[in-house]
């Protein structure tokens, strides 16, 4: 089975972009945190380079059931990130979940 990929957008101001990029980044701390839950494979943290207030995080789990298990397992911690980097983008939307095909 392929992996599971979730892909986040992320608009973020220029005063903002310094603290996003070292918290988003595929060694800053939201792939801290997913590194605790087994199934965890990584995060990429790309920027658009036509639109530089733009990111794409990827984040890749062995499946769907390991990234649920982990959601369940680290829910108070999740929250806590969530709410300790709240601010750090003006815009934030899920684009969706996705498997690679034809591998």
């Amino acid at each position: 089975m392929s992996a599971y990929e979730i892909i986040w957008e992320f608009t973020v101001t220029r005063k903002n972009r310094a603290a996003f990029e070292a918290a988003y980044k595929s060694s800053g701390s939201w792939a801290e945190l997913f590194g605790k839950a087994d199934g965890y494979i990584e995060t990429k943290l790309l920027r658009d380079l036509e639109r530089d207030e733009t990111y794409l995080t990827i984040d890749r789990w062995s499946s769907e059931e390991a990234f649920l298990k982990f959601r369940r397992d680290f829910a108070v911690e999740y929250q806590s990130l969530d709410r300790e980097l709240e601010g750090l983008s003006e815009r934030e939307r899920r684009v969706g979940v996705f498997a690679r095909v034809g591998d």
